[in-house]
């Protein structure tokens, strides 16, 4: 029998917001549940209406801020509290990063058993127009009889209605409403599902592409309109009809791959619009100098490099130690990675395809000889890898994250059952105004007390 969707209050109520939790919602108590508030500050009093009941815990929306904290901020997008995209608006900058570091030490102590010795300063960067990779839905509702491009309301698979976004790229960003127009005005308007974002840079400046998944092919006349749009508003426009290998580009017919640059030793990396690269580049370039200081590379230096993608940390590294061995599950991935290094000059890099979520793996990289490690895995984390490494002769071993529960959870293993010390950790502000999570931590061997 279906269990009858419990009744939410009728009228808002009032509440005082005690802390924050992961997402950024603020957590009160009444009648003795949890109550997880959304743009509820610490501190405030708040009257809030039920959105959703549990067994454990209830949910709300602010309706009105009787009492302010001093950390509440305007938000400066139009859209916060309806798009998805950004939930941490109303707080301020410094605030926000004082939460992502509490949420790290938290996670690092609760799930890994793990304290660091020393926390790290937060990194910190560009607050705004940061955002060059995303992925914008599009979606046509009849009932509206509009046309929607942006990201999802916040707790809705529905497309927020936007008429720009603060954090994406401004080419891309302040352009919203002219891709609606244009999608509107295609024959084929309502099969375009989505326009994947990626915005590279060069001396003569950056350089924008749109990536339109088109569910049909296209007529003449909507192929047409796509290319002068590019041409007008000196965008890449490209097409892809079903997986990532039908991407192809409409205008310019043969465009030269995109680029951005490390910040270490004129090295920049070119990719394809699908690629997946760091969304931050100024962010990227500040965290790929923290990981040379923490790994301190050496000249002799043996490094084996797992979830390597196209060499963000790679050449870099390949710059200062002796010898780089790089894996990765993409083989697309990983022959643009070896075209970025030939481009360059660094020969001192051997790279490898491998599957590092498949548990056991067999191969000769994995009883190599090296001193230092680095591992940048995927949201789900690298315990699948973790346990096949022999780390008994590692030096040093830095982890970079997107996800503090599975650093937790890796940093758990690599302290209890292989030997090392969690030194250091501490966040990387790359996607403000989110409660998205970057951090790195270093591990050394136990005899290695200095970070």
């Amino acid at each position: 029998m279906r269990r009858r969707r419990p009744q939410l209050p009728s009228e808002p109520v009032e509440v005082r917001i005690e802390s924050l939790s992961h997402d950024g919602r603020g957590i009160a108590h009444l009648d003795g549940k949890t109550l997880f508030v959304s743009g509820g500050l610490p501190g405030e009093r708040l009257q809030v209406r039920y959105t959703d009941r549990h067994s454990r815990y209830d949910e709300a929306d602010t309706v009105a801020v009787l009492e302010t904290a001093e950390q509440r901020v305007t938000p400066r997008c139009p859209h916060f509290g309806v798009c998805g995209g950004c939930s941490l608006q109303h707080l301020a900058p410094d605030a926000q990063i004082a939460l992502k570091q509490h949420t790290l030490l938290e996670q690092l102590a609760h799930i890994g058993k793990v304290t660091p010795a020393t926390v790290r300063p937060p990194l910190t960067g560009p607050l705004w127009g940061y955002r060059r990779k995303a992925r914008m839905g599009v979606k046509y509702v009849i009932k509206k009889e509009s046309l929607l491009v942006g990201f999802r309301e916040r707790r809705s698979g529905f497309l927020a209605e936007l008429q720009r976004c603060e954090v994406l790229h401004p080419a891309i960003g302040e352009r919203l409403q002219a891709l609606r127009t244009l999608i509107g005005g295609l024959t084929a308007f309502d099969s375009i599902a989505q326009i994947e974002v990626a915005v590279g840079e060069s001396e003569a400046g950056d350089q924008p592409a749109l990536v339109f998944r088109n569910l049909v092919a296209l007529d003449a006349a909507d192929t047409e309109a796509l290319r002068s749009f590019g041409q007008q508003q000196q965008l890449r426009i490209y097409l892809q009809s079903g997986g990532p290998d039908t991407v192809t580009a409409l205008w310019p017919e043969n465009p030269p791959p995109l680029h951005y640059q490390l910040g270490v030793a004129n090295l920049d990396l070119a990719f394809q619009p699908g690629d997946f690269t760091q969304v931050n580049v100024e962010m990227n370039r500040r965290m790929i100098a923290a990981a040379l200081e923490l790994l301190a590379l050496q000249p002799s230096d043996q490094v084996l490099e797992l979830f390597c993608g196209l060499g963000n940390f790679t050449l870099p590294m390949a710059t200062q130690a002796a010898h780089i061995t790089a894996v990765e599950g993409d083989a697309g991935l990983v022959a643009r990675a070896q075209a970025n290094a030939v481009r360059h000059g660094l020969h001192n890099i051997s790279y490898a395809i491998a599957n590092l979520m498949q548990e056991p793996l067999t191969a000769p990289w994995l009883s190599g000889d090296y001193n230092k490690v680095l591992l940048d895995p995927p949201r789900s984390g690298a315990a699948e890898i973790i346990q096949q490494l022999d780390l008994r002769r590692v030096e040093r071993l830095l982890y970079v994250s997107c996800n503090p529960a599975t650093l937790a959870r890796d940093a758990g293993e690599l302290v209890q059952q292989h030997g090392l010390q969690l030194v250091t950790a501490g966040v990387m502000d790359m996607f403000p105004h989110t409660a998205h999570v970057e951090s790195i931590a270093l591990f050394t061997r136990r005899t290695h007390l200095s970070a």
